[in-house]
């Protein structure tokens, strides 16, 4: 996208983002409005008056608000995801697109493999249990991640990444991704489905939401597992339908879960709902606040990648 010298693009950025974004692309002549506390009535207000609208997950961003942006070339989204984002209409309005998935991939790998190990060894479990006032030893006899098979689903940079993480286990790592070819590496071997289902004995998940894989984990797709698997998901919470996974931990087809995402978020709305309270009481259920991506150099690293993308396509 080509800028016209005699006008510099023009960027607001609604969310709080680590410094580095704004030096970058200060220094590459481009202006920001940087309203980290701004709101969506008054972001609606001013938008046309900007190129670019940069965000994390602060609100959707819908026909309504895009149609209001009637300069705007350029969202950016802080994040791996653009699934707040109406993407078909904004790509119809010839709107560029960028996100940061390479920012926060080791930090997503990191948090996961924590929570499996976390599952394997019954850690929180015990710490629960010493906590009042229980020393269980034989009970809380744990599992070692060598030897078995993890099936990845997705292998962008998220799967990537897990799958690097994993290469000092010696584990066997499939993967499976719908969108790519001949991407077998070191780290994992390209799968079907099939496969996975036949060997996994734990599953992860490294898909974005789309209209495939919203509810792909539901009581259907977990009956083709030939074993008993441990789940952790870290990528989308409406990927998974959570009645379902109710029902399996409780027939015992998964051993134990662990959930950095949920398909419904933050309280009070967790309350809300119809499963949260039986979900929680598992003690072989572990939780997160959506923070598998959320560290001290996940912050600096998703808004350098995004700033210099934001350059590359306003040049």
């Amino acid at each position: 996208m080509m800028q016209d010298s005699t006008q510099r693009l023009k960027l607001l950025i609604v969310d709080d983002i680590h410094p580095i974004f704004i030096e970058i692309v200060e220094k590459a002549g481009i202006l920001v409005d940087y309203k980290p506390t701004i709101t969506f009535d008054e972001v609606l207000a001013c938008i046309a008056d900007y190129e670019g609208l940069v965000l994390r997950s602060k609100f959707l961003v819908k026909p309504e608000l895009i149609d209001a942006g009637k300069k705007l070339k350029i969202i950016a989204r802080a994040g791996a995801g653009v699934d707040n984002i109406d993407v078909a209409y904004a790509e119809s309005r010839g709107i560029t697109l960028v996100s940061a998935p390479e920012g926060n991939c080791d930090a997503v790998a990191e948090h996961m493999l924590g929570m499996l190990l976390s599952l394997l060894n019954n850690l929180r479990i015990s710490d629960l249990e010493i906590r009042n006032g229980e020393w269980k030893r034989e009970e809380n006899r744990g599992f070692e991640l060598g030897g078995k098979t993890v099936g990845l689903i997705g292998y962008g940079n998220n799967g990537q990444a897990m799958a690097r993480k994993l290469s000092g286990f010696s584990v066997n790592v499939f993967a499976y991704d719908k969108y790519r070819v001949d991407y077998s590496d070191e780290f994992a071997e390209e799968s079907s489905m099939i496969k996975i289902f036949e060997e996994a004995d734990v599953l992860s998940l490294h898909i974005p939401l789309t209209t495939d894989t919203r509810a792909l984990v539901n009581t259907d797709f977990l009956a083709k597992f030939r074993k008993p698997i441990y789940f952790i998901n870290g990528s989308r919470g409406e990927t998974v339908e959570i009645h379902n996974i109710i029902k399996a931990l409780q027939d015992k087809k998964i051993l134990a879960a662990a959930f950095d995402v949920l398909p419904v978020e933050k309280f009070p709305p967790l309350t809300s709902t119809d499963w949260f309270e039986e979900l929680k009481n598992f003690r072989n259920v572990q939780f997160s606040p959506h923070i598998a991506g959320w560290t001290v150099e996940s912050y600096y690293k998703i808004a350098k990648v995004l700033a210099e993308k934001v350059v590359a396509v306003s040049l």
